[in-house]
């Protein structure tokens, strides 16, 4: 009997972004490193602000307001955030309790922008894997030792795009579903055979929603 399957791929654009805050006295002097590339590993754009005196939970939040920013700012609707600061990723995913009274204003206002976005994730991860937002971080303290104070640059990249299936990365079940691919196929002895071919990716998790055909 036909079946008619509609199958619910994500199209919007993801970035990955690396986000670093650090502190010289804790509180002292203070800056954060953000570094943003593809789910392919390509470089999007990089950049650090000094920020004055401040502590180093200030300066993570700042870090990740920032990658948010530049999401919602340039199109990204799905971001994927690593950070060295367990604090901060564990207060963010709901984990933790946010008592300090300078992180809550910062806490609620990445929250509202997380809300905007399709689909946001938060990872811990050791120092050693996010040496390029350290490095910015460190660089941005550095040149305020030296009296100079650059703005943030421009991004390297115009606004992106809606992908291709060439350069879409792999989906997984969960996304928020975008524009149903309806096709029908013929159910045979446990197997279904599609009628016409799948644009699909070699590895491609896709979410199947099958209807029954009267």
């Amino acid at each position: 009997m036909p079946l008619t399957i509609a199958l619910h791929m994500s199209t919007s654009p993801e970035i990955i972004a690396h986000v670093d805050g650090g502190s010289r006295g804790n509180p002292g002097p203070a800056a954060y490193g953000v570094f943003i590339k593809t789910p392919q590993g390509k470089p999007v754009t990089a950049f650090g602000r000094y920020l004055g005196e401040t502590t180093n939970n200030f300066a993570e939040y700042q870090g990740l307001l920032a990658a948010l920013e530049y999401a919602l700012n340039h199109g990204y609707a799905r971001l994927r955030v690593f950070t060295d600061s367990e604090l901060m990723a564990r207060q963010i995913a709901g984990r933790y309790k946010v008592r300090s009274p300078d992180l809550k204003p910062l806490y609620g206002r990445a929250q509202a922008m997380i809300s905007r976005l399709e689909s946001f994730s938060i990872q811990h991860v050791y120092r050693e894997h996010n040496r390029e937002a350290d490095g910015l971080a460190n660089k941005a303290m550095d040149d305020a030792e030296r009296g100079i104070f650059p703005p943030e640059p421009a991004p390297r990249t115009p606004p992106p795009k809606a992908p291709t299936s060439a350069d879409r990365p792999p989906q997984t079940l969960g996304s928020t579903p975008a524009k149903p691919l309806a096709i029908s196929a013929t159910f045979q002895n446990g197997v279904l055979h599609p009628r016409t071919q799948l644009p699909l990716l070699g590895g491609e998790e896709v979410e199947l929603e099958i209807r029954r055909k009267k």
